[in-house]
Parts: C-alpha cells; structure tokens; sequence
C-alpha cells in the first residue's frame, strides 16, 4: 500500500492500481475532517449521529483531491445487491457498484467492514463493494463479478481487485459463527471463535475466476488501530471512512 497525503487529508492507494493514469482510487483514513466527537474527523455518513453539514464538507473535501471529481454512493444495507450506475444515476440502496461511465467515482462507507475496489483495464469497467461478514456469507464478490461479466462483457482472469482496511483475524471474534456462518467458513478460523475474513474473501474472488496475482489486501486491521481508521467494533458510535474507484475523463 502507498500512503498519500494532500491539504490535512491521508488515504492509501493499492500499488497494483498505482501506475494506471485513468484510474482514481484511494482508501481514507479518519483524519482531516470537519466532523467532531465519536465521528472526528473525516466521516462520510450521514446516518450517523453528525452534523450533515460536516459531512458535506468532507465529502467535498475528498472531492477534491481528485479534481473534483462527483461522488456516486448508496445506502447500504449488508445485503448482495448489485447496481450497475448510469448516466443518470438514482440509487436508494445497495452493496455494490458498478459503471463503465467516466468522470464518477463510486463511494463505500465502512467502519471495519470491507470495501473492495475492481477494475477490468479491458472494458474499462469499475466497482466497489461493501461487503460486512453478511455479504461474504452471501458472496456478494461472487455476484459483482458475474454481474460485471453479464453487464460488460468482463473476464475474471483480467479483473484487479483491492481490499481496503477492515477488520483483521485477530479482531473478528464471531462467539456465535456456527449459527452465522456456513461451514465451507469454519477452516477460516484462526484462533477460537476468531476467523480470517481477508481470506474468506481473497477465496471467494479466486472462485469466482480472478487470479491470486490480481488480488491486493490492505491488511490493515481498522479494530486495532482506531486512531487512523473508524471502527464499530472498538467504538460502536462512531463514523464511516471513504473507499473510492473512479475513471478519470
């Protein structure tokens, strides 16, 4: 990962989307906000106890270092529904997203859970998706890229894949996983009741055709580091961090 700065704001971006001129990504950090309290600084989400107008403020602020470039986010549900985004996009809600449409930048929310970023240099077309443990167990990296293949025409052995910070194995205690998880899961399982959610979903996209080469993981866990990073788990209230892809005009 390559750590960024610009005007008080910090983000990481992926070395494996580093060198790809028309390609804006950036996972951010907390850090460089208007928000105040449980939400400081740099928290993206208005379904938190925030005052909007920070939000805004910050959002505009994240817009910036990217030439200001508009943002394209959802209401997120933890669920596995996938929105290809359009000229004329009207989203309510939804856990992924996709468009081959240049001059946006798709928008995910999170506070440990994760958001992977997907690129396909062939067809020029991008997603990013929120998946919390409920999405790996509904597979929603599966569905985005069978959505992608249906959609546009993408290949899995082409697509790059980034997963952004998010909750490490050493901190994804689930006491009650027989009931939550399906058992294909349980291998995943690191120390009692601890699971290895970096790679349930690093298998889940091989899976579903993407090369191990083509997979980058943060490996950044947000739980154990809430001075950069949101965390529900430490903080329970508390703000949304940005992850953003988007094709440069």
């Amino acid at each position: 990962m390559l750590k960024k700065n610009r005007d008080g704001l910090y983000w990481l971006e992926f070395e494996l989307f580093s060198k790809i001129p028309e390609l804006v990504h950036g996972c951010f950090l907390r850090h460089g906000g208007e928000s105040i309290g449980p939400c400081g600084s740099l928290n993206v989400s208005t379904r938190r106890d925030d005052d909007p107008a920070a939000v805004r403020a910050n959002l505009e602020k994240i817009r910036g270092v990217f030439s200001g470039i508009p943002l394209v986010g959802t209401n997120q549900t933890h669920s596995d529904r996938v929105v290809v985004v359009g000229d004329h996009p009207d989203i309510e809600e939804g856990d992924a997203l996709i468009t081959q449409k240049r001059g946006v930048a798709l928008l995910i929310k999170t506070a440990d859970c994760q958001a992977a970023i997907v690129y396909d240099p062939i067809r020029q077309v991008i997603a990013n998706i929120h998946a919390g443990w409920r999405g790996n167990v509904q597979n929603i990296y599966a569905k985005t890229v069978k959505r992608m293949e249906e959609e546009f025409g993408s290949r899995p052995e082409d697509l790059l894949v980034g997963i952004s910070p998010s909750l490490g194995p050493d901190a994804s205690e689930f006491v009650n996983y027989k009931n939550e998880f399906p058992e294909d899961f349980w291998p995943f399982q690191v120390k009692p009741n601890h699971f290895d959610l970096w790679a349930i979903a690093r298998k889940q996209f091989i899976d579903a055709g993407v090369l191990p080469e083509n997979i980058e993981i943060a490996s950044e866990c947000t739980r154990s580091n809430p001075h950069d990073y949101f965390s529900h788990r430490h903080d329970k209230a508390t703000g949304r961090q940005a992850t953003i892809i988007g094709l440069a005009l």
